[in-house]
C-alpha cells in the first residue's frame, strides 16, 4: 500500500472523487461528540437554575452557538473524507475549544463570556484551516474552499471581538453573527449550496444527526439519576421512585418515536426548501428534547399529591408540544417511511394539543394527574400508530 492511501496519511479528498465513501460515522467525530454529554448537561443544569425568560433565551441562544460548531463541522466531515495525522491534530483542538466553551457555560451571564466567545471564535479558525487542507489537495473545490475559508476566518474574528464589547451589547452582537453566518447558507444566490460540488453525503448527515439526537435525550436519563443521587435514593418515598420510572420510560417513548418516524432518515430530494427545513427542524427537535429532560428532573422531587412545579411544567409541556411538531415536519421532507403512514398528521395534532392543554391544567391538579395527561400526549405518539398498524397488517 502506498503511503498515501493508508488512512493515517491519505489527505483530505472529497467524496465523489472516491469509489467507496461509506456514510458511517469515523471514531474521531465520535469522540468530538463526547464533549457534548457535558455541555448539555451544563446547558440543563443552567435551564433549570433561570428558569424565566431571560435564562430561557441564553439557553436557547448557547444551545444553538454549540449546535453549529457541530453541525459545521459534520458538513465538512460528511463532503471530504478525512483521516490523516493532521486532520485528528485540528480535531484535538477543536475538542479542546468546546472544553472551554462548556466550562464557561454556568457563569455565561458573567465573567465566563468572554471564555466561550473565545472558545467559538477558535472553534471557527479550526474549521478554516480544515477547508484549507482541504482546498490543496482538491482541485475541484478551490472557490468553495476559499469561500468557506474567507467566511470561518471573518467570523471568527467577529466572534473573537464579542468577548471584548461590553454586556448585553456582546450578546447581541453574537446573536447577530450566528444568524449571519446561517444566511450564507440559505440565501440563495449568496448560498454555498450553488456550488455543485458543496454535496454532503446525506446518509452520512442522517446518521449524524441520530446520533447527537440520542446524546440530548441520553441527558434527561443523566438529570434525573443525578438530580435523585444528590436528593438521596433512600430518603424519598414510593411515589416519587414511581415519578423517577416515569421519567425514565418518558425519554425512552421520545427516542422511539424518533427513530420509527424519522431518525436516520434521508432527505426527500436536494432542494434548498428541504435541506433547510431538515436542517432547522433537527435543530429545534433538540432543543425541545433538551427542555423535556430538564422539566423530568422535576420528578424526583415532588411525590403524586403535590402539584407539579410551573414553571418546570412550562419547559415539558411546550418542549413536548414542539418536540411533536417537528416530528411532524421531518416526517414531509425526508423519504417515505411506511411508520409515517400511520403516525399521520391528526397523531401529532392530538399529541401538541394535549401536551398544551396539559400546561392550563397543572396547577390545578395533583402531579399524578398532570403526569397521566402528559405521559398520555406523549404515549399516544407511537400507541395509535401501532395500533393503526397492528390492525392492518393482521390481515396480510
Amino acid at each position: 500500500m502506498a503511503l498515501q492511501e493508508h488512512p493515517m496519511w491519505r489527505k483530505p479528498q472529497h467524496h465523489q472523487d472516491l469509489d467507496h465513501a461509506h456514510d458511517h460515522v469515523h471514531w474521531v467525530e465520535l469522540f468530538y461528540d463526547l464533549i457534548h454529554v457535558v455541555t448539555i448537561f451544563l446547558l440543563g443544569n443552567y435551564l433549570s437554575h433561570h428558569l424565566n425568560l431571560d435564562g430561557f433565551l441564553v439557553f436557547c441562544g448557547v444551545f444553538i452557538a454549540l449546535w453549529y460548531a457541530w453541525g459545521e463541522l459534520s458538513i465538512f466531515n460528511s463532503i471530504y473524507v478525512s483521516t490523516d495525522v493532521w486532520h485528528r491534530v485540528i480535531m484535538s483542538v477543536m475538542i479542546c475549544t468546546l472544553m472551554f466553551m462548556a466550562a464557561a457555560i454556568p457563569s455565561i451571564g458573567g465573567k465566563g463570556w468572554a471564555f466561550f466567545a473565545l472558545g467559538f471564535a477558535a472553534n471557527r479558525a479550526m474549521l478554516a484551516m480544515l477547508y484549507f487542507r482541504a482546498r490543496r489537495n482538491n482541485s475541484s473545490t478551490h472557490s468553495l474552499c476559499n469561500e468557506q475559508i474567507r467566511t470561518f476566518s471573518i467570523f471568527a474574528i467577529i466572534f473573537a471581538s464579542t468577548a471584548f464589547i461590553p454586556q448585553p451589547y456582546c450578546y447581541w452582537a453574537f446573536g447577530a453573527a450566528i444568524v449571519a453566518t446561517q444566511a450564507l447558507y440559505m440565501i440563495p444566490r449568496l448560498s454555498i449550496l450553488r456550488y455543485e460540488r458543496f454535496v454532503p453525503r446525506l446518509g452520512h448527515m442522517a446518521e449524524r444527526f441520530a446520533l447527537l439526537t440520542l446524546i440530548v435525550l441520553g441527558e434527561g436519563f443523566f438529570k434525573l439519576v443525578v438530580t435523585l443521587s444528590e436528593k438521596g435514593i433512600y430518603k424519598v418515598s414510593p411515589d416519587v421512585l414511581v415519578n423517577f420510572i416515569i421519567g425514565g420510560v418518558s425519554m425512552f417513548i421520545m427516542c422511539w418515536i424518533y427513530f420509527d418516524f424519522v431518525g436516520n432518515g434521508k432527505p426527500k430530494d436536494d432542494k434548498l426548501g428541504t435541506l433547510v427545513k431538515w436542517w432547522l427542524a433537527h435543530l429545534v427537535l433538540m432543543i425541545c428534547g433538551v427542555m423535556v429532560g430538564v422539566a423530568l428532573a422535576a420528578e424526583v422531587k415532588i411525590g403524586f399529591w403535590e402539584p407539579y412545579p410551573t414553571k418546570y411544567a412550562a419547559i415539558g409541556c411546550f418542549g413536548l408540544a414542539g418536540y411533536i411538531a417537528m416530528l411532524w415536519v421531518l416526517k414531509n421532507v425526508i423519504e417515505h417511511r411506511v411508520a409515517s403512514d400511520f403516525g399521520r398528521w391528526d397523531v401529532r395534532l392530538f399529541g401538541i394539543v394535549m401536551a398544551i392543554g396539559c400546561f392550563f391544567i397543572v396547577p390545578h391538579v395533583p402531579a399524578i394527574v398532570a403526569n397521566f395527561i402528559w405521559g398520555f400526549a406523549l404515549l399516544s405518539q407511537i400507541l395509535f400508530p401501532l395500533t393503526r398498524a397492528w390492525l392492518t397488517f393482521r390481515h396480510e
